[in-house]
């Protein structure tokens, strides 16, 4: 799959300052700590985030409610806010799988670019059986799944396959975002108006 970006209607011209890796529970979204290593930005993985009761729902194998998401996408969104006023930029790893999570995330901040790791469940699967840390079990995988609402055109996704090595991940995700190397981060976070490689 080749790395696909779209211009979002009203998409700020300048640089994002905070970028969302999205996608169900083992779909790659630790991609994000290497992009934002390149970039020298602030790196956070929103499953922190989440309160006590919602991890303990989790570890029992029990679906997340979108009562059970209100508070958690509130920590997340004020992370977001945080962040730029921090180091200047971020990215954070959430899985934010519908659209009105993705609204609460982005809504109006034209600074905020979405990047979304794309694999089928087979394959991810197939990852999460060796995962044996974290506290999302493979067995709630088809429930994330069936709620997933991919990211269409209007939010200005950048999607990638999760089949290549994460190196080569991160290097179309950089390709896709017009990245100058050695270039200051307000100039390395361009949104693209093409489709990448």
């Amino acid at each position: 799959m080749s790395t696909e970006t779209r211009p979002a209607n009203g998409a700020s011209p300048l640089g994002a300052s905070v970028a969302i890796i999205m996608g169900v529970s083992g779909c790659g979204k630790s991609i994000g700590a290497f992009l934002a290593s390149h970039l020298r930005w602030e790196f956070e993985d929103a499953d922190w985030l989440h309160p006590a009761s919602n991890v303990d729902k989790m570890h029992s194998g029990i679906p997340l409610t979108d009562e059970d998401r209100w508070p958690w996408l509130d920590a997340v969104a004020s992370w977001i806010d945080k962040a730029p006023r921090s180091n200047g930029h971020g990215v954070v790893a959430c899985s934010a799988l519908k659209r009105a999570d993705r609204g609460v995330l982005i809504g109006g901040r034209t600074d905020v670019r979405l990047i979304y790791p794309k694999g089928d469940e087979t394959l991810i699967a197939r990852r999460i059986a060796t995962r044996h840390e974290h506290f999302m079990p493979r067995s709630l995988l088809h429930s994330q799944f069936e709620g997933l609402e991919e990211p269409g055109p209007d939010e200005n996704p950048i999607i990638v396959s999760i089949e290549p090595p994460p190196r080569e991940i991160v290097a179309q995700i950089l390709s896709a975002m017009n990245v100058v190397e050695g270039a200051p981060p307000e100039q390395s976070f361009l949104h693209s108006s093409g489709a990448g490689p």
